[in-house]
C-alpha cells in the first residue's frame, strides 16, 4: 500500500490518500492539544498508544456486528481504513456527567445519567463545535434524518459493548463521542477514532481520571494513565 498525499491534518492526525481510492492512512500524531489548540503539547508514545488502543477497541465492536471503517495496521503508529463521505455531525454520550455538560447546566460532576444523554455537536473547528439538534442537522443538509437515526442507534450499541467492556476492566465510561460516514454502498458506519483523547475513563473506585483531561486540567501523567487504560484492557502495546 502506497502513502500519497496529505488529504487532511487534525489535531492529533494526519490522513493520506493511497494508490487505492477507497482506501485511506490515519497517522496518530504525539500531538496533543486542548482548549481549541491554545494548548499544545507533544507526548512521546502517545500516538503508537491511542493507534493500537483504537485498532483494539474497533476489533471489538466489530466483533460486536458494528460496522467500522477501520482496515488493518500498518505501523506502530499507522492504520489503513475504508474512505467514507464523513457526516460532519459528532455524537456525544454522557453516562456520568462531567465537562461542558456540568458547566453548561450547574450539575454535579460523577452524576450517573440514567438513562445515558445523547447530544450532537456540529463538527466545525472555526465555530468551537457547536451544540446542534436534528432539525438543525437536517434543514442544513449535514445529516438526513434517516442517518441520525441511524447514527443514534449505532452510538446506543456501541455504548452498551464498551460501558461492559471498561466496568470489567475496573473504570467507568463517563462520556465519549463518535463520528460517522457513509460508505461506497449508503451504508452508515463507524469512522474517525475512539481513544481517550475522545472519551473520558475513570477509575470505578477511586474515580481518578484516566484520559484527556489529566492534560486539559494539567494533572500530568497522560502518557502514563493511557497506558493504563490500554494495560487493563489486555492493548498489546
Amino acid at each position: 500500500m502506497e502513502k500519497r498525499t496529505e488529504l487532511y491534518r487534525g489535531k492529533a492526525k494526519t490522513v493520506y490518500t493511497t494508490d487505492d481510492p477507497e482506501r485511506l492512512i490515519l497517522h496518530f500524531r504525539n500531538d496533543t492539544s486542548a482548549f481549541d489548540g491554545e494548548k499544545v503539547e507533544q507526548l512521546e508514545r502517545k500516538g503508537m498508544i491511542n493507534n493500537k488502543f483504537n485498532n483494539f477497541i474497533m476489533a471489538k465492536l466489530e466483533a460486536a456486528g458494528i460496522a467500522t471503517q477501520t482496515d488493518k495496521v500498518l505501523s506502530e503508529t499507522e492504520t489503513l481504513v475504508k474512505r467514507l463521505d464523513m457526516i460532519p455531525v459528532e455524537c456525544v454520550v454522557r453516562n456520568y456527567a462531567a465537562g461542558s455538560l456540568v458547566r453548561r447546566l450547574g450539575v454535579t460532576e460523577g452524576q450517573e445519567l440514567t438513562p445515558a444523554t445523547f447530544e450532537l455537536f456540529l463538527k466545525d473547528d472555526a465555530l468551537h463545535d457547536p451544540m446542534i439538534n436534528e432539525s438543525h442537522a437536517v434543514v442544513f443538509g449535514w445529516a438526513t434524518a434517516e442517518q441520525l437515526a441511524q447514527m443514534k442507534t449505532l452510538t446506543g450499541r456501541v455504548n452498551e459493548v464498551l460501558k461492559q467492556l471498561f466496568d470489567d476492566a475496573g473504570m467507568l465510561l463517563v462520556d465519549f463521542k463518535l463520528e460517522f460516514g457513509v460508505d461506497a454502498n449508503g451504508t452508515i458506519v463507524l469512522g474517525d477514532e475512539f481513544s481517550p483523547d475522545g472519551c473520558r475513563l475513570w477509575d470505578k473506585e477511586t474515580r481518578k481520571k484516566l484520559d484527556k483531561d489529566r492534560f486539559r486540567q494539567g494533572l500530568g501523567g497522560v502518557v502514563e494513565a493511557y497506558e493504563e487504560v490500554a494495560q487493563r484492557l489486555g492493548v498489546s502495546l
